[in-house]
């Protein structure tokens, strides 16, 4: 899961400061590396590992001219974070592409092992994005010379759908001038159009969240439907194109935890679905639990907002009584368990006043690996809590995620092949109740009736592309567990 940026703004101004600051506004998304491309007559690109304020600097900001640009900050799933996985890419060919995205390819590893091969091309980095970029460029240089470039860009996002399997959005410049952006054919991941107009000059935008067009005033217009693609032309004109008509199935995880809680995916709140996820989680407690609550404590921040509507619903006080480092990145998207593990003993320290002899209920919004909770509950006993009670805000996760989250070690899920009582001992919790996913769904399909359903893979093993084979998930886990605790080494 990854965060990006793309900006076309009018002639004589440069993007630089609007990317940088929407790609802070979405850093929460890839603490691996980052990367700005802009363009003027030709290409400028800047990128490397590291947060987004370690990368970028005054220089860049006159290194980094034009008025487009995209900039990416990577999450990673595919690879091991090495150099030439860092974002944005870009070709020359046929006449000057660069691309981001979010996401993750599901056929990469054979198209990588066949497909390319076949065609006498050869990748040169372990990201799934080279791939898009690649067949992206071959396709547009199919395309008629004498078509209008969003005709180009139209067939060129068609062969994409018609090779690349999986989940992605992907937003670009051209060169020779022009923004675009396409979603893919089930819509698994947001994106999101914004604009802006400055004295009747309108500049446009394309981001993976819409916090990150708020951080830069940019107004949302509405997100990109599955399947679709748009192209900004040299004249501003706006051009939209429904390319596929696969079942919209946008992914549930981004409303539970990695979206930033003012943020809009398919004008659907993130905020106001977490309230829901509390009241309804409240009410199964209140059937479910054989603990008395005393107080409720929720593991900071994105549990936060459920914790504070479950406290409401329960008539108990809500306190916040553990103490974040803010200095310390996402645990969840760290790219090995040692580090993940490392993370934890520093992330979170407990007022110890908010548990000394009461029953606590810690309220996270979801149990993966069973780390974090495992650790937090020995944390609240340790602070004197008499009895230490868990809930999460979903369901128990049970399958790999082969669209870009880092779920695709299935042995890895405590909740696998165990029943809740089990998972609530392995976690040395007194009590344990999850959100299930009838309500979790309509919880989130409140915020928009037209969404029919979500994709709830990993809580259900149900994929919605339908073409998610064992062996393919198989093929995923080695490629993950075989990077995932090596050193970047070459990233300097």
């Amino acid at each position: 899961m990854c965060g990006f940026i793309g900006v076309y703004s009018p002639v004589g101004t440069d993007v630089f400061p609007e990317i940088y600051d929407a790609l802070l506004a979405v850093q929460h998304r890839g603490q691996d590396a980052a990367g700005i491309v802009t363009a003027t007559e030709s290409f400028h690109v800047e990128k490397g590992p590291g947060l987004v304020r370690d990368i970028f600097n005054e220089k860049s900001a006159i290194k980094l001219r034009g008025p487009m640009g995209i900039g990416h900050v990577r999450y990673p799933t595919v690879g091991a974070g090495i150099a030439e996985d860092v974002q944005p890419f870009l070709t020359v060919i046929p006449s000057g592409v660069a691309m981001a995205h979010n996401g993750n390819v599901t056929n990469f590893l054979e198209l990588k092992s066949r497909y390319f091969p076949n065609r006498g091309v050869r990748l040169t980095s372990a990201c799934d994005l080279e791939a898009i970029l690649y067949i992206f460029a071959l396709e547009y240089a199919k395309t008629n010379a004498n078509d209008t470039n969003a005709e180009r860009i139209f067939r060129a996002a068609a062969g994409v759908f018609d090779v690349v399997k999986g989940a992605y959005s992907v937003v670009g410049i051209l060169a020779e001038g022009g923004l675009f952006a396409f979603r893919d054919p089930f819509g698994i991941k947001p994106l999101v159009m914004g604009e802006r107009d400055a004295n009747g000059a309108k500049s446009y935008a394309f981001a993976s969240e819409s916090a990150a067009l708020d951080a830069i005033g940019y107004k949302i217009v509405r997100d990109v439907d599955a399947g679709e693609a748009v192209f900004i032309d040299r004249d501003r004109k706006v051009h939209f194109k429904k390319i596929a008509g696969q079942p919209h199935r946008p992914c549930i995880f981004e409303l539970v935890y990695f979206a930033r809680p003012d943020s809009l995916l398919d004008n659907v709140s993130v905020s106001r679905t977490r309230v829901r996820f509390g009241e309804a989680l409240a009410e199964k407690w209140k059937i479910e639990a054989k603990m008395q609550v005393d107080t409720i404590i929720p593991i900071p921040e994105t549990a936060c907002i459920a914790a504070q509507a479950m406290a409401r619903v329960l008539g108990v006080p809500y306190r916040e009584g553990l103490v974040k480092n803010r200095y310390v990145g996402r645990t969840f998207i760290m790219p090995s368990q040692k580090k993940r593990q490392d993370a934890i003993r520093r992330k979170l320290n407990p007022i110890k006043l908010e548990f000394e002899g009461k029953r606590v209920l810690l309220v996270d919004d979801s149990i993966v690996r069973g780390n974090t909770a495992r650790a937090l509950v020995q944390l609240a006993r340790n602070a004197g809590a008499t009895q230490v009670g868990f809930a999460s805000t979903s369901p128990p996760l049970i399958s790999p995620c082969p669209y870009g989250i880092d779920m695709a070690t299935k042995n890895e899920f405590i909740a696998r092949g165990r029943t809740i009582e089990e998972v609530r001992d392995e976690l040395g919790a007194d009590d344990l109740v999850y959100l299930d996913l009838e309500n979790m769904e309509k919880s989130a399909r409140r915020g928009n009736e037209r969404i029919e359903k979500f994709c709830t893979a990993c809580f259900t093993g149900k994929y919605p592309t339908g073409d998610i084979t064992p062996e393919m998930l198989a093929a995923i886990e080695h490629e993950r567990l075989s990077v995932r605790d090596k050193p970047a080494g070459v990233i300097n």
